[in-house]
């Protein structure tokens, strides 16, 4: 019973992870874009993205707790499965994904866009910064997929 309703939070943790991202990836950024000029739009955009990377860091923690926790009684219940889960390798790499888009990507896409020497040129490190945002959906997406099927009858 215990299990089963951390089970459905972790489930409606991840649901609510992939809702957010998807709000602020296909419905906030392209708003404020159609409404201001670029470089307002750009400013909104960066704080949204912000924020999002935050709770992010947020959800993955608790998700990440969570799943821990859930594997560990699982294991002590008599289950013979790996400590490290398929959904904890969706939430590491979701984690990782917003750690490495907001704390090393962004500053490189602040530093091109103020017209200092990067590697790579805005266009391109926005074009990695947009795939690796989608890449992050789709792995929270596939975790709150992954948390909704049904358990297994005996």
């Amino acid at each position: 019973e215990k299990t089963m309703k951390l089970l459905r939070f972790q489930s409606w943790l991840a649901g609510v992870w992939v809702g957010i991202i998807i709000a602020v990836g296909a419905v906030a950024a392209p708003t404020l874009f159609a409404t201001f000029d670029r470089v307002v739009a750009g400013q909104g955009a960066g704080r949204i993205f912000g924020v999002e990377a935050r709770l992010s860091l947020a959800f993955a923690v608790v998700l990440f707790m969570i799943e821990r926790r859930r594997v560990r009684d699982l294991l002590e219940a008599g289950a013979k499965i790996s400590v490290v889960s398929p959904n904890l390798l969706l939430i590491l790499g979701a984690l990782f994904l917003t750690v490495f888009g907001e704390f090393a990507l962004h500053p490189m896409i602040e530093s091109a866009k103020a017209g200092q020497a990067t590697g790579l040129s805005f266009g391109a490190l926005h074009g990695i910064s947009v795939t690796l945002f989608w890449l992050k959906a789709l792995l929270v997406g596939s975790l709150a997929w992954r948390l909704t099927a049904l358990p297994p009858r005996a």
